[in-house]
């Protein structure tokens, strides 16, 4: 049995790619390409979320509370908070979800 699985690139809308890297129950990896000016609309969920910046430059706000982040910067988004990005400079967010967003597969 092979480990290492292959999963499509999805287009979520014109300025940004979503594609499952890894996944179990409980844990899953997803890549998110932005395009400039790309937007990850406010939503909540019940996953824990660690997000890791691969590229670009990003605010994000989380519970109303605005931030910037860039290449290699990484936070903790908890479990139900509010939270969206707004792309500045065209990137790769690194998402982890704990546990898996079945919504994604």
């Amino acid at each position: 049995m092979s480990h290492v699985k292959s999963f499509p690139c999805v287009q979520v809308n014109d300025h940004v790619t979503r594609q499952v890297l890894a996944d179990s129950e409980d844990l899953m990896v997803v890549a998110f390409g932005f395009a400039r000016e790309g937007e990850g609309r406010v939503h909540a969920h019940p996953h824990v979320q660690s997000t890791y910046v691969q590229s670009g430059r990003f605010v994000f706000t989380i519970d109303g509370d605005p931030f910037e982040v860039k290449a290699g910067d990484s936070f903790v988004i908890p479990s139900g908070a509010k939270h969206g990005c707004v792309c500045l400079e065209s990137g790769i967010l690194v998402d982890s979800f704990t546990p898996r967003r079945d919504d994604f597969l």
